[in-house]
């Protein structure tokens, strides 16, 4: 089923909405569904407090960092009421737990969230799962709330990527209801999300599958760039023609689809191919960052600098409001790995990166292409440093 006119979403009074989760996707959602006069409700999980989502908060607040940053009075609700006269239930919670507690994490979150659910209501959920993840889900409601999805309350599959080229493709939407009237209705409430002007339903297996493809024709691609371009250094085989077509693409971008991988693996069982290729591609991500500071020793060899004598800058905007914390814990990864060798290790946006003279040698990893950027735009061409880019090649440029 398509959407073919937004206006089906108006086709009877407006139904409350809540978004669980005061994240960047969440905040999105319901800004989105917002401005179009529904009302909406946005829980701040930690907090336990439901925002009432006005007009005029979205156009001053384009997105959720600036919200916080401003701390504004806002109007607010129980959490229970909120969701109690929901008609529509976004799941979009920050998830920064890792390993086997990611799932503790998200079925905790969830039990919050279902446990004032009224009959009628229909469940959103943003988070992706692998494949049959939703199963879990369904069986946790109905034995929380005692109602069964389908007939009393209804459940859909709505996986959020933050990549822009994932985007771009159909948004499948996978639906336990057999109401023609909620799927509609839903389709009309995301019309205005970017991005998902084609969506239509099928059935919550059908998304999981749609959903797991797109995640490894991408990144299988963005796995095995890597792999191979670790063997530019070994063989010595000239990279200008790898830093042409490949200097543009970052950590940043590589590690955006880091969770949805982890979760795909914990959903399948046994050592088969697709098994293989989705641990092998996580694999491949992971083991970057040790490629990363692999190069970055050659590069003070050759230079004659010593590891006590350098300070590293981490050139990375994170947006620490992210649903998915993939690139915070990469981010982690790196900053604990460089400070086992180098030691004076900091994280700042390139935007914001005025460097001062000090009696130590700086190295600036810029980790995303808007970082890059920022750091070119800056006056910083009269200090000695060295500037790696964190892309497939680890191309380093040395500024005196």
């Amino acid at each position: 089923m398509r959407v073919g006119d937004s206006s089906l979403s108006l086709g009877k009074s407006s139904e409350p909405v809540v978004v669980y989760g005061l994240s960047t996707e969440g905040y999105r959602i319901a800004s989105a569904i917002a401005a179009r006069g529904h009302k909406v409700s946005l829980i701040d999980e930690s907090a336990r407090m439901a925002i009432m989502l006005k007009p005029e908060i979205i156009k001053t607040y384009p997105s959720v960092s600036s919200l916080l940053e401003d701390e504004p009075l806002l109007e607010l609700e129980p959490v229970d009421v909120a969701i109690k006269m929901a008609s529509y239930v976004f799941f979009s919670p920050k998830v920064r737990k890792t390993g086997q507690d990611v799932r503790a994490d998200i079925s905790s979150k969830l039990r919050d969230l279902v446990r004032s659910i009224s009959p009628g209501t229909s469940i959103v959920f943003t988070l992706p799962t692998g494949i049959g993840g939703n199963t879990e889900n369904i069986a946790l409601i109905e034995h929380l709330t005692g109602f069964v999805i389908g007939r009393d309350i209804y459940y859909y599959y709505m996986p959020i990527t933050s990549h822009s080229e994932l985007d771009q493709a159909d948004l499948l939407v996978g639906s336990s209801s057999s109401s023609n009237e909620k799927d509609l209705y839903l389709l009309g409430l995301i019309h205005d999300l970017p991005d998902t002007e084609d969506s239509n339903i099928v059935d919550i297996y059908s998304a999981e599958l749609a959903h797991v493809i797109r995640i490894l024709e991408h990144y299988t691609g963005l796995a095995s760039t890597l792999e191979v371009c670790k063997q530019t250094r070994s063989s010595g085989f000239p990279s200008q023609v790898l830093q042409n077509r490949y200097g543009d693409l970052y950590i940043d971008e590589i590690s955006n689809g880091l969770y949805d991988l982890r979760v795909v693996a914990s959903s399948l069982s046994g050592a088969g191919p697709l098994a293989y290729l989705v641990n092998g591609t996580i694999k491949g991500i992971e083991g970057y960052v040790k490629h990363l500071i692999d190069r970055l020793r050659l590069v003070l060899k050759k230079s004659e600098l010593k590891a006590s004598r350098t300070r590293v800058i981490i050139a990375w905007n994170l947006d620490q409001n992210e649903m998915k914390g993939d690139k915070i814990e990469l981010f982690s990864t790196m900053e604990s790995r460089l400070k086992d060798y180098i030691g004076d290790v900091e994280r700042r946006p390139g935007s914001s990166l005025d460097i001062y003279p000090t009696d130590k040698n700086t190295v600036v990893i810029a980790c995303s292409r808007d970082d890059f950027s920022a750091i070119a735009k800056t006056n910083n061409h009269n200090l000695d440093m060295i500037i790696m880019k964190a892309n497939p090649v680890c191309e380093a440029m040395v500024n005196k």
